[in-house]
C-alpha cells in the first residue's frame, strides 16, 4: 500500500488538518523483539483522543496536536488537526508546504501477545510467514509523525490548498520560475477589438520579482538554514520550492541512521509477572539454585527477583495483598496477615517456595535404595501384580526335514502395593510476626529429607525381615557359619555362588554381582578387599606359595554401606551379615513403586481458616517397595 496522509492548510483562523494511515497492519522490526511484530488491529483499544507527537518524544514540546482513529480496510486510519504552532509543528507544516513526504508511526502498550514459530497466521487480512510476534491485545497511546519509518504502508504528503489575496496571478509551484515574455499576450478572444489597453511593463516587473522572492524565501524556509549548499544551488539553478523540499528530505534521510522502528511498545507485566517475580525472589532468599530459577522464571522475572531478593516475609504479605487491591493496615499486625492469606496470591506463592525448598531436601539426600531397586509404576493403591516370563528349553538341532520343535515360557509372579506416607506442618503466627522465613523453611528441608529417607526405610524392613525365605538353601542365595564372616575367600565364595545361578531350565543366568552392600562395620574391610593391590598370609608354619595378586580387584564391585543392616529398630539386622546385588537394569530384585509414576513428594497447602493466624501444609508420598527376583541376590550371614 501507498497511502498518503495529508496535512491541509487550513481556512483563515483554523487549524492545518491531517488525515491517512498510521499503520497498514505489516510486520515491523523493533528493539527488544527477537522476531518482526504484527500488532492485531482487531485487538487494539483506540481512544477517542489520541496525541499527534514527532517523533515518539514523551515530552511537552513534541506534542503538535490531537488525531481521531479508526480501523478501516484492515488499516488504522488517522483524522485530526496540528494544533500546536511552535517550532516543530511549523516545520512539519512548512516542509510539507513545500511537498516533503512525511510517514506516521504508531505508539502501543502491548497488553498480550505471542510467538508465532512455524507456518503461516492471518493477521488483518494479510498471511504473514513464521517466525513473527503476533501482538494480540493492545492499546492505542499516541501517534507520531516520522522522517522514515519501517512500514511502507505509511505516508505522508502536504497537498496544501492556498489562496492567495491580491492581483498577482498565482503562479504553479511546481513550474521552473521564469522571467514574463517581453510583452503582453493577449486573450485570442480579445485580440480583435480595439480599445484594449497594453498592460503596465512595470506591473509586470514588479509581478516577477514578486514571485521570484517567494520562491527564494520558500527554499530557504525548507533549507532552515541546515543545507547551504542545498539552497546555493537550488537558488542559483531556478529550483521550485518543491523540487527543494525533496533535495532536502532526501539529504535527511540519508543523514540518519537507518530506522526499523514505527512503534514504540513496553510491556505492561500485570499482577501475573509480578506474582512470579515475587515467587522467584522469595525462591532467592529460600537458596534455591540460580540456574535452576533461570530455568524455570526466565531472565525477565529474575531480574525483577534480583532488585527484591530481600524480601521478608511482611514485605510479602503487603505486597500480595496490595497486588489484588486489598485494602491493609498503615501497621502490619493481624488485619495485615488476614487480608494477606485472603489473597490468591500468598498462599500460591508460600506453597511454590516450600515445595522447591522439600525437593532441592529430598533430591540432596542420599538414597541407597535406589540404586540398588528398579522403579516401576502403579496405578492405584490395590496389590498389583508382577509377571515375568522366562523361556524354557534350549535350541535343538534341527531335523533334516527342517521342522523347529516349539520351546515354552515359564510364568513367575511377584507383587507391589502402594502406600501413603504423610505428614502436616504450618506457617505459624509467631513466624509471620518475627518475620522468620528461615524457621518456616526448615519445615520443608526436614520433610524433603525424610520423604527420601522413606524408601530406604521400606526397603531395608523388607530386606531383613527376609519375606518368603527371599534368601534360603534353596534359592541357592544364602550361606551361614563361621566362614562366611567377610573375608577375602568368603568373598570369592559368595562371587561364585552368584555366578552358579541357574534359570527355570536349571541353565546358568550368566549374570556378574555389581554392589557389594555392607553395614557401616564392615565398610574398611569391604574397601581393603577391593582396592588392595596384593595380599600378606601371616601366622603360619605351612611352607606354600601365596599369590601376592589381588583377583577380588577384578571384579569390579561397588562397595555399598549402610546403617539401616546394624539398626536394631529392624528385625533382622545384624553387623555381620553382608550382600552381594546385581544392576537392577539387569535383573530386577527389589522394585520401589510409584503412583502413577510421580518420583517425588507433594505439597499441598491447606485451606485458611479465619479463626487461624497462618497457613497449613501437607506433605505426601505414596511408594511401596517389594522384592521380585531372588536370582539377582546373595546374601552371607557372616557367623
Amino acid at each position: 500500500m501507498n497511502e498518503f496522509v495529508t496535512i491541509e492548510a487550513a481556512a483563515e483562523g483554523g487549524k492545518p488538518r491531517v488525515q491517512g494511515v498510521a499503520y497498514s497492519g505489516g510486520k515491523m522490526n523493533l528493539p527488544g523483539w527477537k522476531h518482526p511484530v504484527v500488532v492485531d488491529l482487531s485487538g487494539m483499544e483506540i481512544p477517542d483522543s489520541v496525541p499527534l507527537l514527532t517523533n515518539h518524544e514523551n515530552r511537552t514540546g513534541s506534542r503538535v496536536g490531537m488525531v481521531a482513529a479508526r480501523v478501516e480496510d484492515d488499516a488504522l486510519h488517522i483524522e485530526g488537526e496540528i494544533v500546536s504552532n511552535n517550532g516543530q509543528a511549523a516545520g512539519i507544516v512548512e516542509q510539507a508546504e513545500a511537498g516533503a513526504d512525511w510517514q506516521l508511526s504508531i505508539g502501543a502498550e502491548v497488553k498480550k501477545s505471542e510467538l508465532v514459530k512455524t507456518g503461516t497466521r492471518v493477521v488483518n487480512g494479510q498471511e504473514h510467514a513464521a517466525p513473527f510476534y503476533h501482538v494480540t491485545a493492545s492499546v492505542l497511546r499516541e501517534v507520531s509523525v516520522v522522517a522514515v519509518g519501517a512500514d511502507q504502508g505509511t505516508r505522508m504528503q502536504v497537498a496544501a490548498s492556498f489562496t492567495l489575496t491580491g492581483e498577482v496571478p498565482m503562479q504553479d509551484e511546481n513550474t521552473r520560475s521564469t522571467p514574463p515574455p517581453a510583452g503582453p499576450v493577449a486573450d485570442p478572444d480579445q485580440r480583435a477589438q480595439p480599445g484594449n489597453a497594453t498592460p503596465d511593463a512595470g506591473v509586470v516587473a514588479a509581478q516577477a520579482v514578486a514571485t521570484e522572492r517567494e520562491r527564494i524565501a520558500g527554499i530557504q524556509r525548507a533549507c532552515a538554514g541546515e543545507f547551504a549548499e542545498i539552497e546555493r544551488e537550488a537558488i542559483n539553478a531556478g529550483w521550485t520550492v518543491h523540487d527543494t523540499g525533496q533535495r532536502v528530505l532526501t539529504a535527511i534521510r540519508a543523514a540518519r541512521p537507518v530506522a526499523d522502528v514505527n512503534i514504540s511498545v513496553r510491556r505492561d507485566p500485570g499482577p501475573a509477572f509480578e506474582r512470579r517475580v515475587l515467587e522467584a525472589a522469595l525462591c532467592m532468599r529460600a537458596n534455591i539454585g540460580e540456574t535452576d530459577l533461570v530455568r524455570h522464571y526466565g531472565d525477565e522475572v529474575m531480574s525483577g527477583a534480583s532488585r527484591n531478593r530481600d524480601l521478608s516475609l511482611h514485605q510479602l504479605f503487603i505486597e500480595c495483598a496490595r497486588l489484588e487491591g486489598v485494602t491493609v493496615p498503615r501497621s502490619f499486625g493481624n488485619e495485615t496477615i488476614r487480608a494477606a492469606f485472603s489473597t490468591v496470591s500468598l498462599p500460591g506463592i508460600l506453597n511454590n517456595v516450600a515445595n522447591k525448598r522439600l525437593l532441592r531436601s529430598f533430591e540432596a539426600q542420599p538414597v541407597i535404595a535406589t540404586r540398588l531397586c528398579s522403579e516401576g509404576e502403579l496405578n492405584d493403591f490395590k496389590e498389583s501384580e508382577r509377571y515375568r516370563l522366562t523361556d524354557v528349553g534350549d535350541l535343538e538341532p534341527v531335523a533334516p526335514d527342517g521342522e523347529i520343535k516349539h520351546g515354552g515360557l515359564t510364568e513367575e509372579k511377584a507383587t507391589n502395593q502402594l502406600g501413603t506416607f504423610g505428614k502436616i506442618f504450618a506457617l505459624t503466627r509467631q513466624m509471620i510476626y518475627n518475620d522468620d522465613l528461615g524457621a518456616f523453611l526448615k519445615v520443608p528441608d526436614g520433610m524433603g529429607a525424610r520423604a527420601a529417607r522413606k524408601i530406604d526405610q521400606l526397603f531395608f524392613t523388607r530386606l531383613l525381615a527376609n519375606p518368603g525365605n527371599l534368601f534360603s538353601t534353596a534359592h541357592k542365595n544364602f550361606r551361614d557359619g563361621t566362614d562366611t564372616a567377610l573375608s577375602g575367600e568368603s568373598l570369592g565364595l559368595a562371587v561364585q555362588l552368584f555366578l552358579d545361578q541357574v534359570d527355570a531350565d536349571g541353565q546358568p543366568i550368566n549374570i556378574s554381582p555389581k554392589f557389594l552392600l555392607v553395614p557401616t562395620a564392615l565398610k574398611m574391610t569391604a574397601r581393603e578387599l577391593l582396592n588392595s593391590t596384593f595380599y600378606i598370609a601371616t601366622g603360619t608354619a605351612e611352607k606354600r606359595r601365596i599369590p601376592t595378586y589381588n583377583a577380588l580387584a577384578d571384579e569390579d564391585l561397588e562397595v555399598i554401606s549402610s546403617p539401616y543392616l546394624s539398626n536394631a529398630n529392624y528385625t533382622g539386622a545384624s553387623i555381620l551379615a553382608w550382600y552381594l546385588f546385581a544392576d537392577p537394569a539387569v535383573v530386577d530384585t527389589f522394585e520401589i513403586g510409584y503412583l502413577k509414576g510421580r518420583r517425588t513428594p507433594t505439597v499441598e497447602r491447606g485451606e485458611t481458616d479465619f479463626d487461624t493466624l497462618g497457613i497449613k501444609f501437607r506433605v505426601y508420598f505414596d511408594l511401596g517397595v517389594r522384592e521380585q527376583d531372588f536370582r539377582g541376590m546373595v546374601k552371607f550371614k557372616g557367623e
